[in-house]
């Protein structure tokens, strides 16, 4: 009897936890859809890697300048600098869900052949982490990662992903997003960009902490010289 007792409270509890589960998973799951569902319409007033920046420099007692974000719609962002950063980071942006498969893929077989690691992230991807995660590498944030991918090519138009992404890029040492980029770099708004200047902005986004722009070396000119012939095949979002 003590052991049918034994039974039942744990079936009892184990019922319980899994309704407990289910109720968590489902608040968290409308929690983030209203999140993403709202960000289609408002523009974010910070993002999760500044805060996280911020409180690990309190943390640690160092000082800490926060990035310079200037918030600019499309329309005053220079077509010129939207079409490098499609030529630079992702050529098949306006086509995939979200994911680059053929990359993935390249990816895979560099990998195999003990190639060195080459990235797939799209902008889709950069920009949900950019702004819903923290910048810690974990197989957790990997998948978050992809879930808010997700959601956004599910909730926002290619035009606000791409939006989102050139506002909130880190684009150096206290630079986030075009418009701020492009008044360190060159005394220009986003909006006088020119072609040259665009391409040799979007040349230093997968390291824009080591290269410059300004001071391009041999890496960032050759780079700048083929987003500028690839430019040409990007359209205006």
């Amino acid at each position: 009897m003590a052991r049918q007792g034994k039974k039942k409270r744990f079936k009892k509890i184990f019922r319980k936890s899994i309704r407990v589960g289910a109720m968590v998973a489902v608040f968290l799951i409308l929690a983030t859809v209203v999140q993403v569902a709202v960000l289609r319409y408002i523009n974010p007033p910070f993002t999760l890697t500044v805060v996280w920046e911020t409180v690990v420099h309190l943390i640690k007692s160092r000082p800490y300048k926060r990035p310079v974000f200037i918030w600019r719609p499309m329309e005053a962002i220079s077509p010129h600098l939207r079409r490098a950063v499609l030529a630079a980071e992702d050529q098949r942006f306006p086509d995939h869900l979200g994911f680059d498969l053929i990359e993935i893929q390249k990816a895979a077989k560099d990998i195999l052949r003990g190639h060195r690691f080459r990235g797939a992230s799209t902008i889709s991807m950069q920009a949900s982490r950019t702004v819903f995660l923290l910048p810690v590498r974990n197989i957790f944030r990997k998948a978050l990662e992809a879930y808010y991918t997700v959601l956004i090519e599910l909730m926002w138009s290619k035009r606000r992903i791409l939006e989102v992404y050139l506002n909130t890029v880190d684009w150096g040492p206290q630079v986030m997003g075009a418009e701020a980029a492009c008044l360190a770099y060159f005394k220009k708004h986003a909006a006088d960009i020119s072609p040259r200047q665009a391409a040799l902005l979007a040349a230093i986004l997968p390291k824009p902490h080591r290269y410059s722009p300004t001071k391009p070396g041999p890496y960032v000119r050759t780079r700048a010289k083929r987003i500028l012939a690839d430019m040409k095949r990007m359209p205006n979002l």
